[in-house]
């Protein structure tokens, strides 16, 4: 193989590897497994809590398609300070807030999960019908699940016994539901992480004909 070769080789084998990781491959949730998250779930308590509904819940799991999906969440920060959950002291809720997000985000990423879009709120409802009046949304968050079955498993994590705490004291008032995109006009990670894959192999396939002209031939005595 020619060593020009080697850096668009190594890209493939790399782009290969971020998919088997990206990508669900073990398909839609088992009967099984449904049955054990839902038990897995009632057994930390959080279904019993009445801020989570778990009929919804296991109808979305028992409908798993397989596919990647998003996270449509509407959050208000509470205003000002707030009692630090686990010392007690005044805090600003954002930084309160940052106790969940600091636990959660890292479990996400090793799922294969990320944020798509965050965003801040900057004004009040333009169209508005049939609804409660706006509380005052803080932050919209869309987010990258790689499957449901992540889903399941990042719902009863038990490194998140305590963060909840947290999320519960900043957060007054929230709603998700899970989403489906129709049209995405914005470059996921399976795109740009091609680009800069492809991007570097060109550019050490440039730097290695580079260096080949710029040797001196050697010349049989």
């Amino acid at each position: 193989m020619a060593i020009w070769m080697l850096p668009w080789g190594l890209a493939l084998l790399a782009y290969n590897l971020f998919l088997a990781w990206y990508v669900n491959w073990r398909g839609p949730l088992s009967k099984a497994e449904v049955q054990s998250a839902l038990a897995d779930l009632i057994a930390t308590g959080l279904a019993l809590d009445g801020r989570n509904d778990l009929a919804t819940l296991k109808a979305f799991l028992e409908a798993d398609d397989g596919r990647e999906f998003f996270m449509l969440n509407l959050v208000r920060i509470a205003p000002g300070e707030i009692p630090d959950p686990v010392s007690g002291q005044p805090k600003p809720a954002r930084e309160v807030m940052g106790g969940y997000t600091r636990m959660f985000l890292p479990a996400l990423f090793a799922r294969a999960g990320h944020p798509a879009i965050v965003a801040r709120k900057i004004g009040g409802y333009f169209d508005a019908w049939g609804v409660e009046a706006d509380p005052g949304w803080s932050i919209l968050g869309y987010m990258r699940y790689r499957s449901r079955r992540d889903l399941a498993a990042l719902v009863v994590d038990p490194r998140f016994a305590g963060a909840h705490a947290f999320k519960f004291a900043a957060m007054p008032q929230t709603y998700s539901f899970p989403a489906q995109p129709q049209i995405m006009t914005l470059a996921g990670p399976k795109v740009w992480v091609a680009l800069a894959l492809a991007l570097a192999a060109a550019l050490s396939h440039l730097a290695i004909l580079h260096a080949q002209l710029a040797s001196p031939p050697i010349l049989a005595g």
